[in-house]
């Protein structure tokens, strides 16, 4: 059997699709941080077959919107003194700026790169966003190819 202490202080990223916890994991940079970290893969879940859990023995600033694009299911545990302090649940953000890049070549963030790539939640079943600058579509099946 694995164990995984719990954690004094810090932020634990659960119901992480299973699978995708290393895309967050390295996305976040937490093979180079300087502190303790876990990446649990294919832990068993009540809701689904299985989920991954992230778990950061340190308090850093994480953009919540990354994380809700990235996998709106998942739940962020803020730990103090091993004790879940504070519980927040994701979802889509229904605005994303510079997380992902208009693929119309005619686009113009396509031409001129000083201007951020801003788009819009359209469907959120669908999890489809609309480029504010021109109407191209981004299908959300493609969000963890980070």
């Amino acid at each position: 059997m694995l164990t995984i202490n719990s954690i004094k202080n810090g932020i634990v990223i659960d119901h992480i699709k299973a699978g995708h916890g290393i895309k967050i994991y390295n996305y976040l940079k937490l093979g180079e941080a300087e502190f303790p970290t876990a990446l649990i893969m294919n832990a068993i879940s009540k809701k689904n077959k299985a989920k991954d859990i992230i778990k950061i023995e340190n308090v850093m600033d994480l953009d919540l919107a990354v994380l809700g694009f990235l996998d709106p299911n998942i739940t962020v545990n803020i730990i103090e003194d091993e004790k879940i302090r504070q519980k927040i649940q994701l979802k889509l953000p229904s605005e994303v700026n510079n997380i992902i890049k208009c693929s119309n070549p005619r686009c113009v963030t396509s031409v001129e790169s000083y201007i951020p790539h801003k788009f819009k939640l359209v469907d959120e079943e669908k999890g489809e966003y609309k480029c504010e600058y021109c109407d191209e579509i981004y299908k959300g099946a493609k969000a963890l190819e980070i």
